[in-house]
């Protein structure tokens, strides 16, 4: 398999994609005792031997998680005030990250990789990777409510909209499953809120199509078949 030198020296975790290009321009990058100072130049991954600074370098082995988020746990890496974060959930000596977010009292399917291109594949505003919610609100949802949310309604200046707003139970509907296509901050609260609602709770069902289907606190390994799936259905 070949991919781009800058790429593969990211990929290795010294260095950015843009400081990797100031690596390779320094000519401080060597491919089978050669220097090469091409930012187009590509690797065969399996054969050729890199070095930067004259140690050698391998790309770290990318790893793609679904964590059924519980409460209380904020997503981030790390938290000046000492609260405890969804990495914390997952057993890996790898440095990873959340794709995306959910509040700190959010649950549901929360992705986390150490891929940042796969991470931004589908947080890209381009892509609109759809995320489906459970909403408990405060009191029933009007009739008049629902269809404005599907017609789109302005958060800050900014429109937004649901493509989905269904009820689980026609009977009951303070619960509600919605289907959003953006990754604003509290975009599904603000949504409500902005109508005069109060969420009281949220879970989301899926990302990206994908599913939890585990314990809260739990999570498990991306299939390689997901990820592929993912990457073919929001390549645009």
């Amino acid at each position: 398999m070949q991919i781009r030198l800058n790429k593969y020296i990211s990929e290795s975790g010294i260095a950015s994609r843009r400081k990797s290009e100031e690596l390779i321009t320094q000519g401080r990058v060597v491919v089978n005792n050669k220097i090469v100072s091409d930012l187009s130049f590509k690797i065969d991954i399996e054969h050729d031997v890199v070095e930067v600074d004259g140690e050698k370098i391998s790309p770290r082995r990318h790893l793609y998680f679904v964590l059924n988020k519980p409460k209380g746990f904020i997503t981030s890496t790390s938290d000046e005030k000492k609260r405890n974060t969804v990495v914390e959930l997952i057993k890996t000596k790898e440095k990873i990250f959340p794709v995306g977010r959910l509040d700190y009292n959010t649950t549901g399917v929360l992705l986390l990789t150490n891929d940042g291109d796969f991470a931004n594949f589908l947080t890209h505003p381009k892509r609109r990777v759809p995320r489906e919610y459970e909403v408990w609100l405060d009191r029933m949802l009007e009739e008049e409510d629902q269809k404005k949310l599907l017609k789109g309604i302005y958060i800050d200046g900014k429109k937004g909209v649901f493509a989905e707003v269904k009820f689980p139970n026609k009977k009951n509907r303070k619960l509600v499953n919605v289907v959003g296509e953006e990754g604003r901050n509290h975009f599904v609260k603000n949504m409500f809120r902005t109508l005069g609602y109060t969420v009281n709770g949220l879970n989301r069902k899926s990302f990206a199509g994908i599913k939890a289907e585990i314990p809260l606190g739990a999570y498990r390994s991306l299939t390689k078949d997901e990820i592929t799936k993912v990457i073919a259905a929001y390549e645009k």
